[in-house]
């Protein structure tokens, strides 16, 4: 079972139905030309975006890192996708179209290879929230028993890192 390394809580308001996680070296780099619309996930070198509905607008965040890959977190929720990612330098920060990169204080181990697990869920009590991918425009189910990580915002997104086997 894995350990919980470092955490940190943060909020980002996204832009144009995005906003990413990117290592800190990268600078404006964008995720793959050929990435699959259809996912909620868009890798590129050193970043994944993660396309949100149009009705969030703003978006708790917890991103956890981890020694090997954690067990599934309880509960029900909206999303979950993983993807591998290399983070040339391990220093990571959180990105949108209007508000710029700004650093986030969760410590990795190293630089390297790096496994994310994305879950969401949106809030109850808000939307209706339709699908933002490509080819979808259906209504998206909420699920409750997260009202506290939501803290009143329309989204909450657990991101969960680990080193990928090498």
């Amino acid at each position: 079972m894995g350990r919980l390394l470092d955490s940190c809580d943060t909020t980002v308001s996204a832009s144009y139905r995005l906003f990413g996680l990117f290592d800190m070296t990268m600078g404006a780099e964008t995720f793959d030309a050929a990435a699959d619309m259809t996912n909620w996930l868009l890798p590129g070198p050193g970043l994944v975006y993660l396309q949100v509905p149009d009705q969030v607008g703003r978006t708790v965040i917890r991103l956890e890192s981890w020694s090997t890959p954690p067990v599934l977190p309880p509960g029900e929720w909206a999303g979950r996708e993983e993807v591998e990612v290399e983070l040339p330098e391990g220093e990571l920060g959180l990105q949108t179209v209007d508000g710029g990169l700004v650093p986030v204080p969760l410590v990795l181990p190293s630089p390297g290879t790096y496994r994310m697990r994305w879950q969401w869920v949106f809030n109850p009590d808000a939307g209706p929230f339709t699908s933002p991918l490509e080819g979808h425009s259906e209504v998206l189910a909420k699920q409750s028993g997260h009202e506290a990580a939501l803290r009143g915002e329309d989204q909450f997104c657990l991101v969960q890192i680990w080193r990928a086997a090498a």
